[in-house]
């Protein structure tokens, strides 16, 4: 039985119907064609300037009463207060409005105001993830084989071979998991999952973060500290697997790291995620590795969708000034299920210009570029196994394992290349590990002309 967790018309129409029950005036949203509504409708993202043209305070209630706006949240992190004005990153609060004005309308009025930075849509994102129906000594689970594994397949990551030189991942390492939740209690996932020192459930918001009780993450999506919330958290849990589940136990599956700290950040519900609760959630992550100095080496961010964001690329470039690496989906393509050309029609967050990107493409267990796969020669990095990859699955006894397809499958492999190196490399910047990825690449002639290295992930050749 095959399932598709990227139906954008589906989501499009529940979310049209979501907003006229709550009294959301569409107007230019109205005439879009329906299987391109990826944003909520009647809903703005504002950043206004430090101080008006005059050098006085700026009067925002003036400019939202532009646009008949009332404020749904005001969004302020702990990563965005922290001076980074050396840097050249730009940080401060932001600005959740609903308006009786159609989105782009609003936005294009509030354009116009010298004392607004940026006005942009709360967008909509979604899994890149496709899927459909066994693991190692099987023969199932590929993307962990290479040319010298038992089971052999060259295509893979060669993730077994460097597990046969003794690397095999440490708990010093953490790895964000921005998606879904997870399943922290599966069977092959219990021992690898981050339990907050810093927070215990106490009804306290003990370290300050403005999360009470963080105690596995945070769930952006609801606003609580349940990140896992049943059987609908697969993708979060899948992806997880592929990263982070135990090897050598006798069970289920293995991930390309055996031993890491994995955390979850869930921004992505039944009706996917929005830009503001991406922002929040990536945020996060960069307030835990400087707050607590959390060997946070990268994020996996196995979704998509929307347009530009300001926002989320500046969430990013204060990721990157933290030394934290983001591993992006390069995505699945249209509604026609055939891979778009991200140099030509740009993909989000994977084609945002930031120095701490990899963006990933799929590939099969015959070396091909999976046929939902995005690419791009200047825009995709490189390409790892994304097609019929088997990995952790949430039930009720945490034993339950599946096969997906999509580049949200491929991009957990890189991200666990990125910690597996951070294990036997203590120390590294992000851009050293980063170079280490894509220069071990092995040249694959799919990928000649696809992505920037030409080839495929190579986990032992570093």
């Amino acid at each position: 039985m095959k399932k598709n967790t990227f139906l954008m018309l589906t989501f499009a129409l529940s979310t049209l119907i979501i907003s006229c029950e709550n009294d959301v005036t569409l107007t230019e949203e109205s005439a879009q064609n329906q299987t391109e509504l990826k944003f909520v409708p009647g809903e703005v993202l504002i950043k206004f300037k430090a101080t008006s043209i005059t050098g006085k305070p700026i009067n925002k209630s003036n400019i939202l009463s532009l646009i008949n706006a009332s404020v749904v949240e005001t969004i302020s992190t702990n990563a965005m207060k922290t001076s980074n004005t050396n840097k050249g990153i730009k940080d401060g609060e932001l600005l959740l409005v609903t308006t009786k004005l159609g989105t782009m309308e609003a936005i294009q009025m509030l354009k116009n105001s010298a004392d607004v930075e940026y006005a942009e849509p709360n967008w909509i994102y979604q899994h890149f993830e496709i899927s459909n129906d066994l693991y190692y000594t099987n023969g199932s689970l590929w993307g962990m084989y290479g040319d010298a594994t038992s089971p052999t397949n060259q295509f893979g990551s060669q993730a077994g071979e460097a597990w046969a030189a003794g690397k095999t991942g440490s708990n010093t390492v953490y790895i964000g998991v921005i998606d879904e939740g997870a399943q922290f209690s599966h069977e092959d996932l219990a021992a690898n999952f981050w339990t907050n020192p810093f927070d215990p459930i106490d009804g306290i918001d003990n370290d300050g973060n403005g999360y009470i009780d963080d105690v596995r993450g945070w769930d952006f999506d609801k606003n609580d500290n349940s990140t896992y919330d049943g059987t609908i958290d697969d993708h979060g849990t899948h992806v997880s697997g592929t990263i982070g589940a135990v090897g050598g136990n006798g069970k289920g599956v293995a991930g390309v790291n055996w031993k890491v700290t994995l955390i979850s950040a869930k921004f992505l519900g039944r009706r996917g995620g929005t830009t503001a609760n991406s922002i929040k959630a990536i945020d996060y992550f960069t307030d835990l590795k400087l707050r607590h100095n959390l060997n946070i080496v990268a994020t996996n961010n196995s979704w998509g969708g929307g347009g530009f964001s300001q926002g989320v690329q500046d969430a990013i470039e204060r990721a990157n000034a933290a030394n934290i690496l983001f591993c992006a989906a390069a995505g699945n393509g249209g509604s026609d299920g055939i891979g778009d050309n991200n140099d030509n029609v740009a993909n989000y967050p994977s084609n945002y210009p930031n120095a701490n990107i990899i963006a990933v493409a799929a590939i099969t267990s015959t070396g091909g570029v999976s046929s939902f796969s995005n690419f791009g020669a200047t825009k995709v990095d490189i390409g790892a196994p994304g097609s019929g990859i088997f990995s952790t699955l949430p039930n009720a006894t945490g034993n339950s394992y599946g096969s997906y397809n999509g580049t949200s499958m491929a991009t957990p492999h890189v991200t666990g290349a990125c910690a597996l190196y951070a294990s036997t490399h203590p120390g590294s910047s992000a851009a050293t590990i980063k170079a280490a990825i894509l220069n071990s690449a092995i040249p694959t002639s799919s990928l000649s002309g696809k992505c920037v290295t030409g080839g495929r992930l190579n986990v032992s050749g570093f």
